[in-house]
Parts: structure tokens; sequence; C-alpha cells
């Protein structure tokens, strides 16, 4: 059986030096890079998820998440992306656990899409999402709308989704003002998502808050339109 020792082990093992440190030159973050690949990841927590049930998937993540090696987080992160969970509460709660820490768009997208899977089982959920849309850590600040992009994906969205969106894009309508190139791009992948579903809906926003984006920002938003 996998156990969080010896999950990281694995990781390690497979450690690229040069590969390493091309990461570390990419990411500018100060932590322990590996330099193992995606495809090398998806192999190892496939494995340890076979060997595991939920309770230990978790604590693994855990031990990895907190070991704050780069490629550690998002092992951790991959481990917990499964759309069902039944209970899901304790995974909810540990990702929201790593919500401080996120520091570089790679992990925190793969968190992001951990976290959108536990969304639909519990709306109320967004009632925490809102939150982090004043956090002080601007990647917890893109998390709320990189955890909700499925709502921008939907062709035949219902009524309860409709809602969702609306109150989504109103966080976007906030997020406008603040012209980090963080927060700009983040909302131009929300809206450039949204056009390939619901052409009106992108090009409406952008009429109403497009003037107040960074130009690289808007283009990207409507290269769709």
């Amino acid at each position: 059986m996998t156990t969080p020792q010896s999950a990281l082990v694995n990781l390690e093992t497979l450690s690229d030096p040069k590969a390493a440190s091309a990461l570390a030159d990419q990411h500018k973050i100060k932590r322990a890079y590996l330099g193992v690949p995606n495809p090398q990841i998806d192999t190892l927590y496939k494995t340890w998820r076979a060997d595991t049930n939920m309770s230990q998937r978790i604590e693994i993540a855990s031990y990895l998440w907190d070991s704050n090696i780069h490629e550690a987080r998002i092992a951790a992160a991959k481990l917990l992306t499964q759309a069902r969970i039944n209970p899901d509460q304790a995974v909810w709660n540990e990702i929201q656990r790593w919500v401080p820490d996120f520091d570089v768009a790679v992990i925190t997208d793969h968190a992001c899409a951990a976290g959108a899977r536990r969304l639909p089982a519990d709306l109320t959920r967004l009632d925490t999402l809102e939150k982090w849309t004043t956090h002080d850590n601007i990647w917890a600040r893109r998390a709320a709308l990189m955890m909700t992009l499925s709502w921008a994906k939907k062709n035949h969205p219902s009524n309860a989704d409709l809602t969702v969106r609306d109150r989504v894009l109103g966080w976007a309508a906030l997020y406008v003002s603040d012209h980090s190139p963080v927060m700009q791009k983040t909302i131009a992948i929300w809206l450039r998502t949204l056009s390939k579903h619901d052409t009106t809906c992108a090009q409406q926003f952008l009429e109403q808050y497009g003037p107040e984006m960074k130009t690289f920002a808007l283009k990207e938003a409507s290269a769709l339109l």
C-alpha cells in the first residue's frame, strides 16, 4: 500500500536535476523542484489511487502538499481530482486548506481542477469562493474564477447554471479594475471560454467592462468573437 512517505520517494526517484533547474528559473518561486514531467506524475498518482482508499489519498495529498515541492503539490492536486466522491467534505476541506499557499499558476490551476469537481455536489461552497474574491492572496482570487470555469463551458445551462454563471461574472466585473497581469489574464480566460458557448453573454460583458480591461486581456477575451 502506498504511504505518504513512499509516494514522495516515488516522485523523488524520478528527479531530473537539469529539468528541475529549468523549472526553478521559469517559475522563480523559492521551493524545491524535481523536474518530473506531467506524464510521469500521472502514472504515479494513478498507481497510488489504485491501492488506497479515500482517507489514505487525502493523507498522501496532505503530506505531498506540505512538502512544498513543486511536483509534489501538483501530484497532490491530481490525486484528489475525481468526479464522484461521497462523502466528499474531507476532500473539500483539504483543498480549502491549500488556498493560502497558492503562489503560481500551474499549481493553483491543478488545485482548482480538484476543487471544481466538488462544487456541483454542494453549490453552497460557492459562498466560500466568494470570500476568496477579496483574499489578500492574488492567486486565491484567481482560484475563484478558475474553479468555476466549467460554468463558462455549458452549451445548455439550466436555470441554476445561469444563476451561478451570473454570480461568477459579477466576481469578474469586480476584478476588472485590478490591472495586474494575473487577474487580467484570468478574466480573459473565463470570457474567452464563455464566448465559445454563449457569444452574446460574453459580448455583453465586454461591451460593459472591456474599456476598463488591459489591452492584452481584452484582445484575448474577444479572440473568438
